[in-house]
């Protein structure tokens, strides 16, 4: 047992009025250097007490209280000049052994039980947590297998091209793939773009008239991937993309990124 599970202990006792001698003082010593564990126990203590003295059931002290009355009772019986007044405090503090093996047993109880509550909390923090980012997960499964879908639909058409784009500019290393019907539209699938600037976006234009028609803006992960769905919108031969504002613009303004050859 350490030295502060003794001053508990003494504050057990301290609560219901029968510690004296040395251990009062020193509990007192302790009490008045600020021990906020001390202050909040006895705090505890005398709240338990006045349940106790309300309650019908009368407390009953455990077996372990008897030997350690009769082990104090020896220590006092060894001081002489002392016996008289400590065999009359002796009694009260018996008297109030009951009680406090009773502050003990619903502090403890208290104690246990708020630890399960917390963990009961925590676990239902959890489950929550996992059973949101499974759902995210389960819709992110949803939106790419629909994308593959759609692919595989634009590539049974004879008609469909599959045209490659490179890294252009400031993104040499990306790349990018169109799957690509003059009839039916396309879709994207882009690689090793960095996320677009705050304010930006990346821009797709389909090439085959007299200007650049826009077809639609959209945002790489933190992989760098990212795929984009495209409406027909007459035929295409070539197609690049380009870095601009996040609401899009009606004719090329930044960068190119990616460009098909």
């Amino acid at each position: 047992m350490n030295g502060h599970e003794t001053f508990e202990e003494l504050a057990a006792v301290y609560a219901v009025g029968a510690l004296d001698g040395d251990d009062l003082a020193r509990f007192e010593t302790h009490l008045a250097e600020g021990c906020d564990r001390c202050t909040t126990m006895l705090r505890d203590t005398r709240e338990a007490l006045t349940r106790v003295a309300l309650a019908d059931t009368p407390a009953v002290p455990p077996s372990g209280v008897k030997a350690a009355l009769l082990a104090r009772a020896a220590a006092d019986e060894s001081r002489p000049v002392r016996r008289r007044r400590d065999r009359a405090s002796w009694v009260p503090w018996a008297a109030a052994t009951g009680a406090v093996a009773a502050i003990a047993a619903l502090i403890t109880g208290g104690v246990v039980a708020a630890k399960y509550e917390a963990r009961l909390g925590q676990m239902a923090r959890e489950i929550a947590a996992a059973r949101v980012r499974l759902q995210r997960e389960e819709a992110a499964l949803r939106e790419q297998s629909a994308v593959y879908r759609g692919a595989v639909e634009l590539l049974r058409d004879p008609a469909t091209r599959v045209v490659e784009l490179r890294g252009a500019g400031p993104s040499p290393e990306a790349a990018g793939r169109m799957i690509w019907n003059d009839a039916s539209g396309g879709q994207l699938f882009v690689a090793n773009l960095p996320a677009a600037p705050t304010g930006k976006a990346y821009e797709l234009w389909t090439l085959g008239g007299p200007a650049p028609r826009p077809a639609g803006v959209f945002q790489v992960d933190a992989s760098g991937r990212a795929t984009h769905r495209v409406e027909a919108r007459g035929p295409a031969a070539k197609f690049a993309v380009t870095l601009e504002p996040e609401a899009g613009v009606q004719a090329p303004t930044g960068p190119i990124v990616l460009a098909s050859r």
